[in-house]
């Protein structure tokens, strides 16, 4: 995607210099999310640390991009020290960073088992080489998304008499999510490019502000019409007619289809469900856990530090970025990360392979 018409994509490798071995040494630039919507910062990283903090603060976030940081946190260890102790430790590390973005433990797992059938002279190059392609699949796998998800608001368009298409999504499932083209925002994208006139309201996502402040920034950068809206607001406009459709992302999709979103997406899918507004999630195939079947019970949801819920981070009048308390200071408050949507809320799943009921899932894989 583009920013101020420079391609970019949410992580890359860049060289810097050769060992004694004659290996390449690498380091890793991401996209500062942190920073967004009022700074844009790259920043590099070089350890397998920086990688840790990077994922554990949300400086890159979303289910796929926190697969391809891990692909590339495995690669900057292997770097380091190319031993399976070392390998194993540090494969450990990255496995408690984020626990609830199945994504991460599925790519930790694929690199773990590429380096190991290689010999120690070339794991460090066998590594690299992984991680790139873990992140040129997530590229294509999103495109395909984008591209079934076009001919589904397509399709429901057709009998659309409104002026414009509206389109409701929660968190940030857009290129910032992922490597490149987004999750849930693909379709979006490709619906936009195709010259539809589409319309996206865009939740601000308590108490992280991913909507507000990445998914609106994006949706800007791109040039697509959009309107920021309180979490608290999405049913009302269901009520109302002024949402055609609704499009999430996810950090986990159970075998039988119960979606693991941000925080705030299973009472979007009750209003949805009420008004009869279709329900979308947009899942690439990384991020549905084949080995459970019940979201509410099997999958672990992260709890993050109250202090996301007490403070809101801001551009002041003068220009600083300052953080300040809306919270009494004696308050208690508690954070979910968050939400199971059970799959009888869902009207269907967009994968790469096409679009799918959730009880049919397993079925679209085999």
């Amino acid at each position: 995607m583009k920013i101020d018409e420079k391609v970019y994509r949410t992580i890359w490798p860049i060289t810097g210099g050769v060992s004694p071995k004659n290996d390449a040494i690498f380091s890793v630039s991401i996209i500062d999310q942190t920073s967004l919507p009022h700074r844009f910062k790259v920043k590099e990283l070089g350890t397998l640390d920086e990688m840790i903090v990077a994922i554990k603060t949300m400086q890159v976030r979303g289910a796929p991009l926190i697969g391809a940081a891990a692909a590339y946190g495995m690669a900057l260890a292997v770097q380091e020290d190319a031993s399976n102790i070392h390998i194993e430790k540090c494969a450990n590390a990255l496995l408690q960073s984020r626990p609830t973005a199945v994504n991460l433990r599925w790519a930790v797992n694929r690199m773990q088992k590429i380096v190991a059938d290689l010999p120690l002279e070339a794991r460090n190059n066998g590594a690299w080489r992984e991680a790139a392609l873990i992140c040129d699949e997530d590229v294509q796998i999103n495109h395909a998304i984008g591209q079934h998800g076009l001919a589904l608001i397509q399709a429901a368009s057709a009998q659309n008499t409104h002026k414009s298409f509206n389109i409701l999504t929660h968190c940030n499932a857009g290129w910032l999510a992922t490597v490149d083209w987004g999750t849930a925002l693909a379709p979006i994208y490709k619906a936009h490019d195709a010259g539809m006139n589409i319309h996206v309201w865009v939740d601000e996502t308590r108490p992280r502000n991913q909507g507000a402040s990445l998914t609106a920034w994006e949706l800007g950068k791109h040039g697509i019409p959009h309107t920021v809206i309180s979490d608290n607001a999405g049913g009302h406009l269901m009520q109302h007619g002024q949402v055609d459709m609704v499009i999430v992302g996810a950090d986990r999709v159970t075998s039988t289809g119960d979606v693991c979103n941000k925080i705030g997406t299973y009472l979007k899918a009750l209003a949805a469900f009420d008004n009869q507004v279709p329900f979308y999630a947009a899942v690439p195939s990384p991020t549905i856990d084949w080995t459970i079947q019940d979201g509410l019970s099997d999958i672990e949801i992260e709890m993050r530090d109250a202090d996301e819920v007490s403070y809101m981070t801001g551009l002041t009048g003068d220009g600083t970025i300052e953080s300040v308390r809306i919270t009494p200071a004696h308050s208690h408050a508690l954070n979910p990360a968050f939400d199971v949507t059970p799959a009888r809320l869902v009207t269907g799943i967009i994968t790469e392979r096409g679009v799918t009921t959730p009880d049919k899932l397993k079925q679209l894989f085999e």
